[in-house]
């Protein structure tokens, strides 16, 4: 597993760097988010860790611009902003998960391992899924409805793409917390909620047959 970390406080970076070498796995550091878009944009990782308050370009307009470029790279924010609404800015900017400071590094390393798996499990997808005149490109991240592009969020994207490769299969708020989000989610709020209304509005509202479908429940299931 690769990790990029970028953080702009060095004690903290390079006590997360010695406890990730400790585990066997590779990490790249970045001091402020200009380095670590670079990074971002011209090397591979597993999972992307980023602190919010960087010089140049904060965590948020970086995990905006990573989601854009590749909206299955899985990101953590790093940040001492610990209420609601700041987490909901964060998971709107995208990211997979939100960490509070301060921390314990073996809870950090069971997020990073569980956005690794999460990222594991969309591996081998087929490059075209469809679902009626419903049609994900997997490769170019594009979605057509009835041969109509649809713009998503990443947030949106990451959503649809795991209901449409659960196609058929109802999936819970708690499936959709550790797959889209990530394991620790915390499910007593709307979130999750919120995002299928976003997704329903714009796969949904000016097509027919109703694709997105709510199980009273149970969840949501994707069915032509």
């Amino acid at each position: 597993m690769k990790i990029l970390l970028v953080e702009d406080e060095v004690s903290l970076a390079s006590f997360i760097r010695k406890g990730v070498e400790s585990e066997g796995y590779e990490i790249d550091l970045a001091y402020d988010g200009l380095v670590g878009q670079s990074l971002a944009d011209n090397k591979t990782y597993d999972v992307i860790v980023l602190d919010v308050n960087l010089p140049h370009i904060n965590g948020f307009d970086l995990c905006r611009h990573i989601k854009r470029e590749t909206p299955r790279q899985s990101v953590m924010l790093l940040t001492a902003l610990d209420s609601l609404p700041d987490k909901e800015s964060g998971f709107g900017a995208g990211a997979d998960d939100y960490l509070v400071k301060p921390f314990e590094f073996r809870e950090l390393m069971l997020r990073i391992k569980a956005l690794a798996r999460r990222n594991s499990d969309f591996s081998g997808l087929k490059t075209v899924l469809r679902v009626a005149d419903l049609e994900l490109n997997t490769e170019a991240h594009s979605v057509f409805r009835a041969g109509q592009r649809i713009d998503l969020t990443a947030r949106e994207y990451a959503l649809l793409e795991y209901l449409m490769v659960n196609q058929g299969r109802t999936v819970s708020r708690v499936d959709i917390a550790e797959k889209v989000w990530d394991l620790h989610f915390d499910t007593s709020t709307n979130v999750i909620d919120v995002y299928i209304n976003y997704l329903r509005k714009k796969i949904d509202k000016d097509y027919s047959p109703k694709l997105l479908h709510t199980i009273i429940g149970m969840g949501y299931v994707l069915r032509g």
